[in-house]
């Protein structure tokens, strides 16, 4: 592997020391972005708080042009604009003063473990505790019932709820799922969330997911992120869909359907943790041993309980 600290360039003199900060967010998109997950919360981000570059990729090391050609205006006779890709480290400061970090940019084409093992030496560099990150994944499920997703961690112990849908899967790689199996191997805390969208919204903007993921990700981080502006776009993005719903009789059959499997789907696993607390209230086989053990002593003669009494273990009752 070539050294990768020649893929960054720090972009500021500020010593190391002084830049610290305990979490950063990784964006950088992956095969597929359902509602443009990314793309909403990183601009909702970058155009809300405070932040300056601290660090710069070398993005002619690592994307492919030619399979995602950048657009480029041309007025009358000339060019005059090139859409420059970059990837980013940003520093930003939340509302109550607080520093993270946002890694931005589009994917990377090549050089996948080199640019992780950039962004590992920069994360012990910059002394950042907590990286996090989110997406969106196209699901069967309707726009007007809350927004879920699966997170999933480095350390299950960062998990402080999770209610898996899947099991064991295979899935198409991205730089991000990557960058959190090798931090994980190396011991740094890493989050990630894959946030619910409605299949039918896959390729339209939809601001609930980004509100989701946004807080989802504000929440593990410590971090205090103004919502205000990108909730009310979400509001835009519900009211625009809603519309669309309704001036097609068709999709609003698929969305009837959805919301139907989603409300049993949602009954089943209120079952299920019913049963589960129910058989949680029952005494252990240890448990039951000992009354059982407990009330043959009191059975037997010159038993301290054996006079007069008719009654068996409290279990029993």
């Amino acid at each position: 592997m070539q050294d990768p600290r020649e893929l960054y360039r720090l972009e500021t003199d500020t010593h190391a020391s002084d830049l610290g900060a305990h979490t950063m967010i990784v964006s950088l998109g992956g095969l597929i972005d359902a509602g443009n997950t990314q793309k909403l919360l990183t601009a909702h981000l970058l155009g809300t708080l405070e932040h300056t570059v601290v660090a710069s990729f070398d993005v002619d090391q690592l994307l492919d042009y030619r399979g995602r050609r950048p657009a480029m205006t041309f007025d009358r006779d000339h060019f005059s604009d090139y859409a420059d890709p970059s990837m980013l480290l940003y520093r930003l400061v939340d509302a109550q003063g607080t520093p993270f970090y946002l890694l931005a940019g589009p994917e990377p084409d090549y050089q996948w473990e080199r640019v992780i093992e950039a962004v590992r030496q920069l994360v012990r560099r910059l002394g950042i505790r907590l990286v996090v990150s989110a997406q969106g994944i196209p699901m069967g499920v309707p726009h007007t019932r809350p927004v879920g997703m699966t997170r999933h961690a480095t350390n299950r112990s960062l998990l402080t709820e999770n209610n898996p849908v899947f099991g064991t899967v295979q899935v198409p790689g991205s730089l991000e799922s990557l960058m959190h199996l090798r931090f994980g191997e190396s011991g740094i805390d890493a989050v990630g969330f894959a946030v619910h969208v409605p299949h039918y919204l896959t390729q339209m903007d939809f601001g609930d997911a980004a509100v989701a993921a946004m807080r989802a990700m504000a929440q593990v981080g410590g971090l205090d992120i103004p919502m205000n502006e990108l909730s009310a776009i979400a509001g835009l993005h519900r009211a625009e869909v809603e519309r669309q719903v309704s001036e097609n009789s068709e999709v609003g059959e698929v969305v009837e359907g959805l919301e139907q499997q989603y409300d049993a789907f949602t009954e089943g696993l209120k079952r299920q943790n019913l049963l589960a607390t129910e058989l949680e209230q029952l005494p252990s086989a240890e448990e039951i041993g000992a009354e059982l053990e407990q009330f043959l002593k009191s059975e037997e003669p010159g038993g301290s309980d054996s006079a007069g009494s008719d009654e068996g273990p409290d279990f029993l009752r």
